[in-house]
């Protein structure tokens, strides 16, 4: 399988294989700021958790998804991120399905969670590209998206539909291999800098 299942610690985040364990703790995550409300997104609500979980867990038996649990330093889920859309091939991931408990955002976690998972893309699975897409209109998405140092590919217009038969138009970004080490030395000083 590649990218195999693994663990990643960092010293505000640890990204782990997901599991169904993690169901309890995730509908708590996901009713922090109901944002599974937010009509731009697709965040599961509480209800929907295992389903959401057991979904991902196929896509992985699949081999088009390795799905991580988002936790604290001290082991607590907060959210959800992926590789996807893998293209084994071609050794490209998207980044993506990803969010956070409310009380966790606009932190050092995801900066620290997408270094991660960069690093492990670029230094040990030797990617050439890892993509990132989010809603157009999901404006805090793609500023974050922008302060990792993605660039932005283009935009998908009416690329899927969404709940309530919204026409959702995709914001593609991506950072290739050459950009990596400006990249992680930016992510870096950034993770370096007190926060007030």
């Amino acid at each position: 399988m590649w990218p195999a299942p693994v663990t990643l610690t960092g010293n505000h985040v640890v990204l782990a294989p997901l599991t169904p364990d993690h169901a309890p703790a995730l509908r708590d995550a996901s009713a922090d700021g109901a944002l599974h409300k937010l009509w731009y997104t697709s965040v599961p609500g509480p209800e929907e958790m295992e389903a959401e979980i057991e979904r991902r867990l196929g896509l992985q038996k699949a081999g088009s998804m390795l799905p991580f649990c988002v936790m604290t330093p001290d082991e607590t889920p907060v959210g959800m991120t992926t590789y996807m859309n893998i293209d084994t091939a071609n050794r490209r991931v998207e980044i993506g399905s990803t969010w956070y408990r409310r009380s966790v955002q606009r932190g050092p976690l995801n900066t620290e969670a997408k270094r991660l998972l960069l690093a492990h893309a670029f230094d040990t699975l030797d990617c050439i590209a890892v993509e990132f897409r989010t809603h157009y209109m999901n404006q805090q998405s793609r500023r974050a998206i922008e302060r990792l140092g993605a660039k932005l590919d283009g935009v998908l217009r009416s690329h899927q539909i969404g709940p309530g038969d919204a026409i959702r138009d995709t914001a593609v970004y991506s950072i290739i291999a050459s950009e990596w080490p400006a990249v992680r030395a930016n992510l870096t000083w950034k993770l370096e800098q007190p926060r007030c």
